[in-house]
């Protein structure tokens, strides 16, 4: 897994702007919880899609990023949590254990 960090605000902005072309994953991490880094583990180990960026975000650190997004997105805030975007929107998010590379594989696909 090649995360790419998640730490201002104006990245979100590059992020819509890039799903245009590719779909962008967020995941949102609680360095505090242990379902967070169990989730985030699980998603390291598997095999990600190579044409997909992957963004990490620490919410405890950055929270002002996470409720801009839960904002922008229209979504509930939840830790962990992963967002897929795609043409500026987002199409899927799924939190705690619902977490999986194979789920965010067969969205990506189609």
């Amino acid at each position: 897994m090649n995360w790419k960090t998640l730490d201002s605000e104006s990245q979100l902005e590059q992020i819509k702007a890039a799903s245009a072309q590719q779909p962008v994953v967020i995941f949102k991490h609680s360095t505090r919880c242990s379902i967070s880094s169990m989730v985030k583990s699980r998603l390291e180990r598997a095999e990600a899609p190579g044409d997909v960026d992957f963004y990490y975000l620490d919410l405890i650190r950055h929270r002002n990023i996470s409720n801009k997004i839960a904002q922008d997105y229209a979504v509930e805030h939840e830790s962990p949590q992963v967002l897929l975007i795609r043409n500026g929107a987002c199409v899927y998010d799924e939190s705690h254990n619902g977490i999986s590379m194979d789920s965010l594989k067969e969205l990506i696909k189609n």
